[in-house]
């Protein structure tokens, strides 16, 4: 695991973090921007309020169980380098489906690609949640329990979903981060895009799913609900957090970017498919515009390791697909077991666990990258903290941030409060409340 830390604030050494203190450094290029420093701020009597985040840009491996591995190794890693809390990308479990159509243009759907969309759909989570979105009955685990016991480790039972939900809490509560990743949730018969917010004392505290999936994403992922926009808050070290997330293009749109400033977020975070040089812009203007930290965690991708029945072929020949999100390279890769239709669609059959396992042993082609990543953090006065990191795709960035760098910024612009003129200016949001949470 590749790593980049920056700790411009010179923070003293935490005792009270299950993991001992230490950095490493990369030779990837990183460009560090001015900050405040600490050390004034302390010799005016202010006690700096310092976090030390991360984000992580690896890739989805072949099954969540994998990717669950993955994901605990990597919280592992950034808990010996001391970090609070770390971001994973969208559709971190589950998959990003990078090239996929799944049979589809207008008028007319194919079986393969229904073929594609049912392996897709069963290897995502099942987290227990419902259609509609339990809310705060599905945090409190209030829904109706499954009618038959399940043999659950230690003999539990009585749980719902498959066990991915338990699997994050486990993860976080050992590693002491809290852990905030995308996935792709299975909810009855229908996909959702979604967020989880991970602590290690209190498992999930909330869970929101994409209100609007971009373009072609609206084929296969179901709309989510409004109210899952309502921000949660922690105290991690005595720093209190407001964070909320907006999902890749969601923070395109004005008014749910509104939404979360109006609940008063310090943090900011942006799991996100997009590796255009335009995103980070886009990123600096949400930091400034809502005086807020903000953290952008995008997959690092190699053509090599793109998820296997994402990518068809033509007359048995390696096809070219373009990047969606990303910038336009090429995704080709050889197959192991396939058959392909007459008109190009091809059908991934079952790996056995062996090969499954070997896939992940095997050591990773240094070919070309179908999503170069981009994650990076950003101040809330706009500057580029650490990042954007390119073609890493076992990249994790750190930075210790001052989150009272939000309320120095607050100083002239606040626009969840003074600055927002709410008494003639009136936005609601169905299902939403928008006052800040307590």
């Amino acid at each position: 695991m590749r790593s980049i830390h920056f700790d411009v604030r010179s923070s003293p050494v935490r005792q009270d973090h299950p993991a001992s203190w230490s950095s490493s450094s990369s030779s990837s290029s990183v460009t560090q921007l001015p900050s405040h420093s600490t050390t004034s701020h302390q010799e005016k009597g202010i006690m700096a309020e310092t976090l030390r985040l991360a984000v992580a840009q690896c890739p989805t491996l072949s099954t969540t169980e994998l990717t669950l591995q993955a994901l605990e190794k990597t919280t592992k890693t950034a808990a010996d380098k001391g970090v609070d809390l770390i971001l994973f990308p969208e559709a971190y479990l589950g998959g990003y489906p990078r090239g996929a159509t799944f049979g589809a243009s207008i008028g007319t759907r194919t079986a393969e690609g229904r073929d594609q969309f049912v392996r897709y759909f069963k290897g995502c989570p099942d987290l227990g949640d419902i259609p509609e979105g339990g809310g705060d009955r599905w945090v409190d685990r209030q829904l109706e329990l499954p009618t038959e016991r399940e043999s659950g480790e230690g003999g539990k039972g009585w749980r719902r979903g498959d066990g991915t939900r338990e699997e994050l809490e486990r993860i976080a509560k050992g590693t002491g981060v809290f852990v905030v990743t995308g996935l792709v949730e299975r909810c009855a018969g229908t996909l959702y895009c979604a967020v989880v917010y991970v602590c290690p004392r209190r498992g999930i505290i909330g869970k929101r799913r994409k209100v609007m999936p971009t373009a072609t994403e609206r084929l296969i992922w179901g709309q989510g609900q409004p109210s899952s926009l309502r921000a949660v808050t922690t105290t991690i070290r005595g720093v209190k957090l407001t964070l909320a997330s907006a999902i890749c293009w969601e923070n395109y749109m004005p008014l749910l970017r509104q939404s979360l400033y109006s609940q008063n977020v310090n943090l900011y975070l942006t799991p996100t498919a997009d590796a255009r040089d335009t995103w980070v812009s886009l990123l600096r203007t949400i930091a400034i515009e809502g005086r807020c930290v903000v953290l952008s965690s995008n997959q690092c991708v190699r053509e090599c390791d793109a998820l296997d029945w994402t990518v068809a072929k033509e007359n048995n020949e390696e096809a070219v697909q373009t990047n969606g999100h990303a910038d336009g390279h090429p995704i080709t890769k050889s197959r192991r077991k396939s058959t392909v239709t007459v008109d190009g669609h091809e059908i991934v059959l079952p790996w056995a666990k062996n090969e499954v396992i070997q896939e992940v042993e095997e050591k990773r082609d240094t070919g070309k990258f179908a999503c170069r990543g981009g994650s990076c953090i950003v101040s809330p006065l706009g500057d580029v903290l650490v990042g954007p990191l390119w073609d890493d795709d076992d990249g994790l960035l750190t930075f210790d941030v001052d989150f009272d760098d939000c309320l120095r910024g607050r100083l002239d612009l606040d626009v969840g409060g003074s600055y927002s003129r709410n008494d003639s200016f009136k936005f609601t949001v169905d299902g939403l409340n928008l006052s800040p949470p307590p």
